[in-house]
């Protein structure tokens, strides 16, 4: 799947500006931005709900725009919000997403048992929707848009709105469907769920691409680790730097905040015993000392000067048909 210049602009709002994104099969995408970045005018684009007014858009070889009809017998999609038949039972909704592919009465049933079982809703399976919890929903979401067995697979921050349990078993179905072949787009301002399942990542700011790689590939750009050293004292804070600063390689600089000092270090396990040393024979009491490693949030900030959970000074992507 690959994007290629992709533009699309809403009156006086550039949505996309030359956006470049390529997805290796059977791998997960995990694009990152706040609201107003272009992650969901994208996924419109690639699942041929949206035209764009610039460059082009391919999904298994084809073309979005020339060939519409082909890229849909090859897609799924779950958006944000469950897009399921309350009035219907679990099984109902599944079978009449099969009629709508054309598997059939009979491939249809079969069909949706298999997602029911699946998904761990067999149990839920004969029951109105309605009284399904918000994670049954989701699950029952994804399970319809996989009954056409899909080789792309398009979740537009699939988690919204989910509890931590529903969250954590919602990450692992995903990471079922990718190691059963699915190419998978995920668009989430959950760093923690990038993380946990994009192979790589592609970082979006107003309508482009602003960073792209592996997980611990974007993270090592950030500088490696740092020890955080929390001083009892505020006032022996200045002699904790000092106290630090033989320990800092060429370059780096010994940071504080408050009672917390920061030395960037390249292989901080080893070098926290000598911090504490260096603590004791300075004299300065201490009530913690850690190693911290990067996070993708600390990406986030560094490359977009707010957190992903901030909404972006931007007007807002277009609502979903």
């Amino acid at each position: 799947m690959e994007t290629i210049g992709l533009a699309k602009r809403f009156k006086d709002v550039e949505a996309l500006r030359g956006l470049d994104l390529v997805i290796a099969e059977a791998t997960v995408l995990g694009v990152l931005g706040p609201n107003g970045a272009g992650k969901t005018t994208a996924v419109r684009i690639l699942t041929t709900l949206l035209r764009p007014d610039g460059g082009r858009a391919f999904v298994d070889g084809i073309d979005v725009v020339a060939e519409p009809h082909r890229v849909r017998a090859r897609i799924g999609l779950t958006g944000q919000d469950a897009a399921v038949d309350e009035r219907l039972t679990g099984r109902e909704n599944l079978d009449y997403v099969g009629r709508l592919h054309h598997l059939g009465p009979r491939m249809s049933r079969q069909r949706a048992g298999e997602l029911l079982d699946q998904f761990d809703l067999a149990d839920a399976g004969d029951r109105v929707v309605k009284g399904y919890s918000g994670g049954m929903r989701r699950r029952l979401d994804i399970a319809m848009s996989l009954v056409a067995r899909p080789s792309v697979l398009f979740l537009d921050e699939p988690t919204t709105g989910l509890d931590p349990r529903s969250r954590l078993a919602m990450w692992d179905l995903i990471a079922d469907l990718v190691a059963e072949g699915t190419t998978t787009l995920l668009t989430t301002q959950n760093l923690e769920e990038a993380d946990r399942l994009a192979d790589r990542i592609a970082v979006i700011n107003r309508g482009s691409v602003i960073a792209e790689g592996g997980p611990d590939e974007l993270k090592q750009r950030m500088g490696g680790s740092r020890i955080e050293i929390e001083v009892r004292d505020p006032a022996d804070a200045d002699g904790a730097v000092e106290a630090l600063w033989p320990l800092c390689a060429e370059g780096c600089r010994v940071r504080r905040q408050g009672r917390v000092v920061t030395l960037p270090v390249t292989d901080g396990a080893q070098l926290v015993p000598e911090v504490v040393r260096a603590m004791d024979a300075a004299g300065i009491a201490i009530d913690d000392v850690a190693m911290r490693r990067p996070t993708l949030d600390d990406v986030f900030l560094n490359l977009t000067g707010h957190r992903a959970d901030e909404a972006q000074d931007q007007a807002p992507e277009p609502a979903r048909p």
